[in-house]
């Protein structure tokens, strides 16, 4: 089998917010057709290396490398409220220069949005809104993809959809990045990695007492 593509090569990443140093020499890889996990406590800097790895914010020290388009998922939702669904999925086919809107019809469709096409995001429910803004983050076929607690307020049938969807994606050969703070479904990822005093290690379950599942850092 040949080796797969690194798409995201994460080298000594610093970032500090005044004296409180948030990333600390940072470094991962993701491959092509890879699902990656990385898991961490509230306050850990989940949001900030995310934000770092979209270009959303700038790093003090290090090196982001990446390969192909970029599918980006915030854990802010970033809609505008006073439009429609519709003209969300207009605007940013605009932005994409997308001929048609055929994938963003497909992922409406699945995530149960299409009854909120002509809805104004604003009056949306926290969770529809979360499906807007995958929807938005996925609609242009991006080849990395990175989201940061992207299935929040999500329903039980949306929350199987979602990985549904993303292991489509990874199948199709898409680099995908999920970060949270609760480690769910940890067997869907290829490989799991934890955030820790500003670094990046690998990491395991070791058991899941009363449905919470508890890690061990393991060799690299």
């Amino acid at each position: 089998m040949s080796q797969r593509e690194t798409t995201l090569t994460v080298v000594d990443l610093h970032k500090s917010y005044g004296h409180r140093q948030v990333l600390r020499g940072a470094r991962f890889e993701l491959r092509e057709g890879e699902l990656l996990g990385i898991i961490g406590e509230n306050g850990a800097g989940k949001s900030t290396l995310l934000g770092l790895l979209a270009g959303a914010l700038k790093a003090d020290r290090g090196k982001i490398s990446r390969r192909g388009d970029l599918g980006y998922c915030p854990q802010r939702i970033v809609v505008n409220d006073d439009l429609t669904v519709e003209q969300h999925l207009r605007y940013f086919q605009c932005a994409y220069h997308l001929e048609s809107l055929d994938r963003a019809t497909e992922l409406v469709e699945r995530l149960g949005l299409s009854q909120y096409a002509d809805t104004k995001a604003g009056t949306l429910s926290g969770g529809t809104k979360q499906k807007l803004n995958l929807t938005l983050a996925l609609m242009h076929d991006p080849r990395v993809v990175l989201m940061d607690e992207p299935y929040q307020g999500f329903d039980w049938d949306n929350y199987l959809n979602f990985w549904a969807i993303t292991t489509e994606l990874r199948d199709r050969g898409c680099s995908v990045l999920v970060i949270s703070h609760i480690a769910h479904d940890t067997e869907r990822f290829d490989r799991l990695l934890r955030l820790e005093a500003g670094l990046v290690v690998p990491a395991e379950p070791v058991g899941v007492p009363a449905g919470r599942a508890k890690y061990r850092q393991v060799a690299s």
